[in-house]
């Protein structure tokens, strides 16, 4: 599975985390529940915020829409309250419902408290539209597939065509997930940032790397067999940030907001046809469910001045997950359409 770093391309100037994968930050793991099967190209991913129990430990997070073109649960509680308290989950547009359930029955599981002595959980799921490789159709996404994505997560989590990833096409090319992270240095304090993004969108002609407008190039050599160059942009992409930085929910909405950076940058204008969301949550604050006994708690946060290192390090990260993703899932042939790996043409 080959990164975008492994063709000799990298993507900003800030260093990268260990992994180089939004599991940098302490207690994030991802895993995913795969469907290869002739017409069904889809499945499921899972991110844990933490390793603990999400619902009594809650964290600060925030969510951003670029592009409303979408259907994702959760995201008015989140900023309503600036608190996430489930796994967020991704899959294709019309599994929202099918995931959202069995994603409820799992805090169920492990919390018995939830509508009986306390109240009903908010759980979060993304997705993007899966239809040109997979019969999107069946609804084949079952409440199995969803345990098994908590149950499969890692710190270390393949890219590319796996879990929600599986089905998705981006820039005309393969899609699927992708991941990148940033270390920054505040005061002689190093933070982590990471993303995870599911990519589904943009058009062949317009994907750049770095500035190099290769997707001229390779929609040249393919000879418009996959993309007409003159479609309009009907895809989508859910990014994921998550940070061990203390932040506020207004700076962890204000970073999630500049993922359009790094999405603007592989070429994509945002079009109408594009659902752009992205959520956010910082790992350093973990708020109690249950206030009993519990006084009341300082909240710290960087200052506004140290805000821009983080809003290039989402720039950054989110443009290295793209191409991430890109790179790392291998050309399929699904429901309609055969689609190319972008590391074929570099």
């Amino acid at each position: 599975m080959k990164k975008i770093r492994d063709f000799g391309v990298n993507i900003g100037n800030i260093e990268i985390g260990e992994r180089n994968q939004i599991s940098d930050v302490d207690g994030v793991m991802v895993g995913h529940t795969t469907i290869d099967n002739a017409d069904i190209q889809t499945g499921v991913t899972a991110i844990l915020p933490h390793t603990g129990n999400i619902f009594k430990k809650k964290l600060r997070a925030a969510s951003h829409v670029i592009n409303g073109f979408g259907k994702s649960a959760g995201l008015i509680q989140i900023d309503e309250l600036g608190q996430i308290e489930s796994p967020i989950f991704l899959t294709n547009t019309l599994s929202v419902g099918a995931v959202l359930d069995a994603g409820v029955s799992y805090m169920l599981d492990e919390n018995p408290e939830i509508c009986d002595s306390t109240p009903s959980v908010n759980v979060v799921v993304g997705e993007c539209n899966d239809m040109i490789l997979n019969n999107i159709r069946v609804q084949s996404i079952t409440k199995e597939h969803v345990y098994t994505a908590i149950n499969n997560s890692s710190v270390n989590f393949e890219q590319g065509a796996y879990g929600a990833g599986r089905g998705m096409k981006c820039y005309g090319l393969k899609g699927g997930i992708g991941s990148s992270s940033r270390v920054i240095e505040i005061d002689s304090e190093f933070y982590t940032l990471g993303t995870l993004v599911l990519a589904n969108f943009g058009r062949m002609k317009e994907l750049t790397i770095d500035g190099r407008k290769i997707g001229l190039e390779i929609y040249k050599k393919l000879k418009q067999t996959n993309d007409n160059g003159n479609e309009r942009e009907k895809g989508s992409i859910v990014v994921i940030m998550a940070t061990d930085a203390p932040l506020s929910h207004n700076q962890i909405r204000r970073v999630a907001s500049r993922a359009s950076v790094g999405i603007v940058r592989t070429g994509s204008f945002l079009e109408n046809g594009s659902g752009d969301i992205c959520i956010g949550f910082s790992t350093y604050h973990k708020i109690p469910h249950d206030k009993r006994n519990i006084k009341p708690y300082r909240h710290e946060e960087i200052h506004d001045d140290d805000i821009d290192l983080f809003f290039r390090a989402m720039g950054e990260s989110t443009e290295e997950s793209i191409l991430n993703a890109l790179c790392s899932s291998q050309s399929l042939k699904g429901y309609k359409a055969t689609l190319y790996s972008l590391s074929e043409f570099l």
